[in-house]
């Protein structure tokens, strides 16, 4: 029997190879969440922590990281452990990278961008003022400037997914903190925010200044429009 929301449906596990491990088992894609943790912890065991990447300017880097050869890390970048970072990433000025953060090959992070327990696949790209938590990104998926990942209820409840083929109805999760999945290639446009539980589908697009919560299918794209009046200034108004 098929599983509703596997990670089949959103990511190509390809573009994480070197995590393929997180991806075993038939359950729904958030349940891989819960398992960053030990699996970076198992991996710095393994490979042990490291850094083979350069650094320019000034940066803490948390002795639990392992860095890539290739990965370039900018001036004011703090990165905690336990975290994974792939090769030839590129870590912008004042990017900061929390516990239990995955990122795999060629990943872009932004200037004043933050992450925490998150899976970034190969070349995506968080570019710009974002935020990442409790999250799973997948291949060549991007985010506009200042997009928010809401992973927290501001009843402070366990994060439901809400199901529209079965008339929005919720699947507990069970999880207290979760964000989203962005599925493959998809793009979340500039200052959207995107709250807890929800799921883009590959190829999907979101307009910039939404607010989404809820599934998104695969290649669809959701519009919000802003409604502008123009009105003639008063002949009184104060000049420069």
């Amino acid at each position: 029997m098929k599983v509703r929301f596997h990670h089949s449906e959103y990511l190509d596990v390809h573009y994480a190879a070197a995590h393929a491990a997180l991806f075993e088992g038939d359950g729904p894609v958030w349940e891989i969440l819960p398992k960053i943790n030990p699996h970076v912890k198992a991996l710095l065991e393994k490979h042990g922590p490291g850094n083979h990447g350069t650094v320019r300017g000034q940066a803490y880097i948390d002795e639990r990281v392992y860095i890539g050869k290739g990965t370039v890390i900018s001036h004011g970048v703090t990165i905690l452990g336990p975290t994974w970072i792939g090769e030839n990433c590129y870590i912008a000025p004042g990017c900061y990278i929390r516990e239990n953060t995955i990122f795999a090959n060629n990943v872009i992070a932004g200037n004043a961008s933050e992450f925490k327990n998150c899976v970034i696949f190969d070349y995506a790209e968080v570019p710009h003022w974002n935020y990442v938590g409790d999250s799973i990104l997948g291949y060549k998926a991007h985010l506009g400037a200042g997009v928010v990942l809401s992973n927290y209820r501001l009843d402070h409840g366990r994060v439901p997914v809400l199901d529209p083929e079965a008339g929005n109805k919720r699947i507990e999760t069970g999880l207290e903190k979760f964000g989203a999945i962005i599925g493959d290639h998809a793009d979340i446009g500039s200052n959207a925010v995107i709250s807890p539980g929800s799921l883009i589908g590959r190829h999907s697009m979101v307009y910039p200044l939404t607010h989404f919560c809820g599934v998104l299918p695969e290649r669809h794209i959701l519009k919000s429009r802003q409604q502008t009046v123009l009105i003639p200034r008063r002949s009184d108004a104060p000049q420069s």
